[in-house]
């Protein structure tokens, strides 16, 4: 009689083996948000940051700081101010005459001497033209990870490291990305992302001033002439309270004077998704998504968008969304505050005169 083999015991599955930070790496404390500011006026984005910012110092039982780089002035107390104000604990600030226009190479040095000096372990910034140079820069400089243009932040506890959630391959899809083996973790953020938080005009901090130690003379690029952008003419979507937006389901570009009627009633602005914009119905100043504008409007009312990630990371955090789609399974139905399944070029004329008839009751009984 032959005996049958017994078969060797199934090996376990590996655990996944957890992650321990380097001795080096938990010398780096604290969340840094770096205040962008130009010709005396702070970018809002900033102040997303803080409240961003303050959400991941509190879980990370670390304080909040804030990055000032400016001219020598009472602005740069100004700044620090309503940098407290917004949540962070104290301010790092660097005040020469160098600062007083941006330029690449000096706000590099500041801000990469500061991050050696006081080690931070996350250091965010507003993905705005500003900020994407000088994140970029900064991290080649420090050789740390940089991940751009984040819909999301948050912390992995196992690990103590930023999640940092951004769209990939094309914004079809959304990852999250760590930085495990190097500090700071550094991230940008586009403007109207994060909710902007509650100002508290009571809150202080302290005040860590710190020298540039650099000389105008060893500064290669020169600021020869300020000319402010003219902005006037353009749409300014990313701070529109109601926006209209169209996408390719408005089927031609004669049907979009149905999303400019509805927005002039509302004294809205006008959307479009990208393929719209790629068919040249409309300029690419429009253009909400990934690509495009982030906007955070109180309204946002989506004629003949289907919903794909692309244009979604640009518009979700809206207040209230109405989609108006003839595909009952369009993926905008599933995190829109209202949804109507019909023809756009019919449903659009009927809101319209609601609109218009609401509007001029109002105006009477006022």
């Amino acid at each position: 009689m032959t005996q049958a083999a017994t078969p060797p015991p199934a090996k376990k599955p590996a655990g996944r083996k957890k992650f321990e930070l380097d001795e080096r790496l938990l010398a780096y404390k604290g969340v840094w948000v770096f205040i962008e500011a130009e010709r005396g006026v702070v970018h809002p984005v900033s102040w997303e940051l803080l409240g961003e910012g303050r959400k991941l110092a509190d879980k990370l039982g670390v304080e909040l700081a804030g990055v000032v780089m400016t001219a020598p002035g009472e602005q740069a107390k100004q700044y620090c101010a309503e940098a407290f104000q917004y949540g962070a604990d104290l301010c790092y600030l660097i005040e020469d005459p160098i600062l007083n226009n941006y330029r690449n190479e000096p706000f590099t040095k500041g801000l990469t001497d500061l991050v050696n000096t006081f080690q931070p372990e996350i250091l965010l910034l507003g993905a705005t033209t500003l900020g994407r140079d000088l994140a970029g820069s900064v991290a080649t400089t420090l050789q740390t990870g940089l991940t751009a243009d984040c819909t999301e932040l948050n912390i992995d506890m196992e690990n103590r490291s930023l999640a940092a959630t951004r769209p990939t391959f094309g914004g079809s899809l959304l990852c999250t990305i760590v930085t495990l083996n190097y500090r700071p973790q550094m991230a940008t953020v586009r403007p109207r992302v994060m909710q902007l938080p509650a100002r508290d005009a009571q809150r202080t901090g302290r005040i860590v001033p710190h020298a540039l130690g650099m000389i105008e003379t060893s500064i290669i690029t020169k600021v020869l002439e300020y000319i402010p952008d003219n902005l006037t003419d353009k749409p300014q979507l990313p701070f529109a309270d109601i926006i209209v937006a169209g996408g390719r389901g408005m089927k031609r570009k004669e049907n979009f004077d149905l999303i400019w009627d509805l927005a002039k009633v509302l004294g809205a602005e006008v959307g479009a998704s990208r393929p719209v914009v790629q068919a040249g119905w409309l300029d690419l100043e429009r253009q909400v998504g990934q690509s495009g504008k982030t906007v955070r409007p109180k309204l946002y009312i989506a004629a003949g968008i289907s919903g794909a990630i692309q244009h979604r990371v640009g518009m979700e955090a809206s207040d209230v969304i109405i989609a108006i789609n003839e595909d009952p399974n369009a993926p905008i139905f599933d995190f829109a505050t209202y949804g109507i399944v019909g023809n756009a070029m019919q449903i659009l004329p009927a809101l319209t005169e609601v609109f218009r008839q609401q509007i001029a009751t109002a105006k009477l009984a006022g």
